[in-house]
């Protein structure tokens, strides 16, 4: 039996890619992450979004009292996925309400035994796709695990690069398929 490979695209969405919490190097990625889910796609693997999704009580929560800025409020264009992404009807959506997914982890626990690799991308390197890597480590601890940096923003290079090297400690591969667009 084979196994599929799975990507998952963490958090590409209006609001941190050109939004209240966008930034440069969020939306120079956007090419390179629609070419990594368009080659995902024809080699048949499994695409699940994470959308980070908050209410309108989210100055009330923990992250809305660490970080005051209203973002992902659900059904508000920020909250969106970015449309240059060719989301399909057949990918997984996951939505999270915080920077890690207890519903991605249990879907790919629950999967395990059928997935091959597992490859992560977004945003924010060094919070959301991090935290993801985590989960994904955590649920599948025998699934080989990767980063593509090259489809990734922190919210500074230097935090980027301190959450790649975390990565890498708790054996993520991390890849660079291409040069970080916003480092040119």
């Amino acid at each position: 039996m084979s196994r599929k490979n799975v990507l998952v695209v963490v958090d590409m969405q209006k609001d941190f890619v050109d939004g209240a919490l966008g930034s440069p190097a969020a939306v120079a990625i956007v090419p390179q992450v629609a070419q990594k889910i368009a080659e995902a796609r024809q080699n048949g693997s499994s695409i699940i979004f994470t959308r980070d999704t908050h209410g309108a009580d989210y100055r009330e929560t923990e992250e809305g009292r660490n970080l005051p800025v209203p973002h992902c409020l659900k059904d508000t264009e920020g909250w969106q996925l970015d449309g240059r992404l060719g989301s399909a009807a057949e990918d997984k959506i996951v939505n999270k309400e915080t920077f890690g997914s207890f519903d991605l982890g249990n879907y790919l626990h629950e999967n395990a035994a059928d997935l091959g690799t597992i490859e992560l991308v977004g945003l924010c390197t060094d919070i959301c796709v991090l935290s993801n890597a985590v989960v994904a480590k955590t649920a599948c601890p025998n699934a080989h695990i990767l980063v593509d940096a090259a489809c990734c923003a922190g919210v500074s290079p230097e935090s980027h690069d301190t959450a790649l090297n975390a990565m890498k400690a708790i054996q993520v591969e991390v890849v660079h398929q291409g040069q970080e667009p916003w480092r040119k």
